[in-house]
């Protein structure tokens, strides 16, 4: 006999990382009888019982100078978690601590009567609340007064799931009245959604007006040529309560839809940047607390109300000791953080691949080469990541339009997390492992002195540039003379990560790419990398399946591997054909859903900026290949 207690399915639960990638700030979260939008930060908790502040310097300082809006960010929160009691009681105030929400969409629709009605919060109406706190998967609204309900508990209502969103991040209910009356005047509307079959067409479903005789389908919401017709953005921002003026043209989308919410993140590896004596080690490992102490007497109430691991780490070190320590790790922050340029410092310890600077959350070895002759063709080195720790932050959404590294910093297209001035911004950690491969930049520089190259280069360039202009883009904002540097990591990347994946132990979703593409410029060296790591939290981390396949002897069969696997493709002779588009429709040569493309979860970039004919020969092209011997 089992005696532990059944407690009830939380409704509305989510892992912390769905609140960076699917359900942010802003976002819709379709719970079973409703759906919600979660709000801004000003509502969210923030409490040491349960709110923890995850420490990383390098990213607050990156978030800092993003963006003016974001200027006095200081500090990183996971979101809010209800601290776990034994015994459930429904009406124990903890069960509302979390990320909070409002019902959205407001507009509802009766299954038996097809009533389309808004729901008014504290107001008498047709629909109404039902909260059953011992049962939270019940609560529901319904419709109290259905005139075709006859017996029993009243009909569930369902919301309506047409909303109106525009490029600049602005959400607002779908203009039901406005769209079925088209300017005519309806002193006492009442509007009812009906579905003529279950085809479940927008063509085959109508608004229609009780009162005036009104009646539209819901096709003319999609007509491009209707879109002139429709009403002006409301400038709203439902998550935050508030309007602004907006010359954006919106357009109807569905609440499941993909592009209703975008996330803009930022992420950085967490690197040793103390010394390498004992002590810098404990202070880089504990610097959450250290990050606060101020003076040498601070060190009395670590030593007294820390932790047990921090007061065991720090028994043998005198406060002096400790405290020169903090200050040097404040320096050396200082001194190798560059906040416009994230990746450079990482390059800089995955490159050394110094194990003597390991701490607990980054162990690099490097591997050893000698003896494969493919590898050494163009690796400089392999390093072998045994633990890795990521630290991503949301600092802003879009809608209609996706933003990236490229387009994040462009103020029309990031919406706000919060009406006040951010202090803070969501985030959360990931450790795992990964493999950085170094490329060979005199190997480099060779092919990209081929004519070939260069002629593919001006092909990419043109269609980048287009790109931005079809999205109201400054072209010439964003400079990118690593340009075909980056295409050929980008898409030796994606071959390499689509083989890992069928041996690695981690689905294809699970690993996650970061790319060190540069010129040499202003006394920097040139980059040329990658690392591929495992970028999944919660139940999945570090199992040992990625960085094994790192081993030189595993490695160079799965190079291999890739590079045969990257000459064909399902769709050739037409993949093998594509070139950059020179309308800025697709920002890609030889590439697809069928040989390069990545859950986008694990591209850095869109699965823009890729193309199978610079690694290996095509069935179209053989002139840019890097990998022709």
């Amino acid at each position: 006999m089992n005696n532990k207690q059944n407690f009830p399915s939380r409704v509305g639960e989510l892992r912390p990382n769905q609140f960076l990638f699917n359900y942010g700030v802003g976002a819709l979260v379709d719970l079973p009888k409703f759906a919600v939008l979660v709000k801004g930060l000003e509502d969210w908790p923030v409490s040491p019982l349960y709110t923890q502040s995850i420490q990383e310097d390098r990213l607050v300082q990156a978030i800092q100078h993003r963006h003016f809006s974001l200027s006095h960010v200081d500090k990183l929160y996971a979101p809010p978690i209800p601290a776990k009691k034994q015994n459930f009681d429904p009406f124990d105030p903890s069960l509302n601590i979390g990320v909070p929400v409002a019902t959205f969409p407001q507009w509802m629709v009766c299954p038996k009567c097809n009533l389309l009605a808004p729901y008014t919060p504290g107001k008498s109406g047709n629909f109404e609340l039902k909260h059953n706190p011992y049962r939270p998967m019940d609560t529901r609204y319904v419709h109290h007064n259905c005139l075709q309900h006859k017996s029993g508990p009243p009909p569930q209502v369902v919301p309506a799931r047409f909303l109106y969103a525009c490029a600049n991040g602005h959400l607002d209910e779908f203009p039901w009245l406005d769209y079925v009356h088209q300017g005519t005047e309806c002193k006492t509307p009442r509007l009812e959604l009906y579905e003529f079959d279950d085809q479940n067409q927008a063509s085959r479903l109508f608004v229609a007006c009780k009162s005036c005789g009104k009646t539209r389908a819901m096709s003319d919401a999609f007509d491009p040529k209707q879109r002139d017709l429709m009403p002006p953005c409301s400038g709203r921002h439902p998550h935050l309560g508030i309007e602004e003026e907006c010359d954006a043209r919106p357009r109807t989308v569905l609440m499941g839809a993909s592009n209703l919410w975008f996330p803009s993140l930022m992420s950085v590896l967490s690197i040793p940047v103390s010394g390498e004596n004992e002590l810098a080690q404990i202070v880089e490992a504990f610097w959450a607390v250290f990050s606060e102490v101020e003076s040498p007497p601070d060190l009395k109430g670590v030593r007294k109300f820390g932790s047990k691991e921090v007061k065991a780490a720090i028994e043998n070190y005198t406060d002096d000791a400790i405290w020169e320590a903090i200050k040097r790790h404040r320096n050396a922050t200082a001194e190798l953080s560059d906040p416009t340029d994230v990746k450079y410092p990482e390059w800089v310890m995955l490159s050394a691949a110094d194990g003597s600077k390991n701490y607990p959350d980054f162990k690099v070895e490097e591997a050893d080469l000698s003896g494969y002759q493919m590898l050494k063709a163009f690796c400089e080195k392999v390093v072998l990541g045994h633990k890795l720790r990521e630290v991503r932050a949301l600092i802003g959404f879009t809608r209609v339009t996706t933003a990236d590294d490229e387009t994040i910093g462009e103020e029309i297209q990031v919406a706000h997390l919060s009406s006040h001035t951010l202090t803070w911004v969501p985030a959360s950690e990931v450790r795992g492992e990964g493999i950085f491969i170094q490329f060979k930049e005199a190997q480099i520089q060779a092919w990209l002195r081929r004519e070939a190259v260069k002629k593919r280069e001006t092909q990419f360039r043109h269609s980048h540039s287009q790109w931005r202009i079809a999205r109201n883009l400054d072209p010439d904002a964003r400079e990118f003379p690593e340009m075909m540097r980056y295409v050929l990591l980008h898409s030796f990347s994606h071959a390499l990560m689509r083989a890992l994946s069928l041996e690695c132990g981690y689905s294809l979703a699970s690993i996650r790419e970061r790319i060190y593409a540069r010129e040499a410029e202003n006394g920097k060296p040139a980059m040329a990398g990658i690392l591929i790591y495992t970028a999944a939290n919660d139940a999945e981390g570090t199992l040992g399946g990625l960085v094994r396949l790192g081993e030189p002897e595993q490695l160079e069969a799965f190079v291999n591997q890739a590079l045969e696997t990257a000459e064909f493709c399902a769709s050739d002779p037409l993949c093998a054909e594509s070139s950059p588009d020179a309308q800025g429709h697709t920002v890609h040569g030889a590439a697809c859903h069928a040989c390069s493309f990545l859950p986008e979860t694990s591209c850095e970039m869109g699965n823009r900026f890729l193309d199978r004919a610079v690694l290996v020969p095509t069935v179209e092209m053989s002139e840019c290949a890097f990998f022709d011997w």
